[in-house]
């Protein structure tokens, strides 16, 4: 998939002086059916998660508390993001790669992702994405 596929998402704000509530609904909100949905808090600073891509995954991720910084490698572009808001969420496509970084402290990264963990979905070693990047443009046209 190419970077161009990754964006963030505008998800609804039901706005109340009693608090704000963000419905998420699988294939509704977000391009899937929502299969796994986990989370990551207490990162010490300075701190790095992700360091991989998916073969076939689909993810969303939220700062759901404080904020944090993604970036998107799809092979030949990178994009950063900065995630700080709870109404929001960067939509990532499969065969994309990403790093997590510069979380704040109390930061609560929420991930919605669109099938059950499999450990052979993923890829783990840079170059290993890079020629499987090579394969899928060589069979794809």
């Amino acid at each position: 998939m190419p970077l161009s596929d990754c964006h963030i998402l505008q998800l609804r704000k039901i706005e109340d002086r009693r608090g704000n509530l963000t419905p998420i609904e699988g294939q509704r909100d977000i391009p899937f059916e929502i299969k796994r949905v986990y989370y990551l808090y207490d990162v010490p600073g300075g701190s790095v998660r992700a360091g991989h891509a998916h073969k076939n995954l689909q993810q969303l991720f939220i700062a759901m508390s404080g904020s944090f910084d993604i970036t998107l490698d799809d092979g030949n572009t990178k994009q950063h993001y900065h995630l700080n808001r709870s109404y929001q969420g960067l939509y990532v496509a499969s065969m994309i790669w990403r790093d997590l970084d510069n979380f704040s402290s109390g930061a609560v990264c929420l991930v919605l992702a669109s099938d059950y963990f499999n450990e052979n979905e993923y890829i783990r070693d840079y170059s290993a994405f890079l020629t499987a990047k090579d394969h899928l443009k060589s069979t794809t046209g």
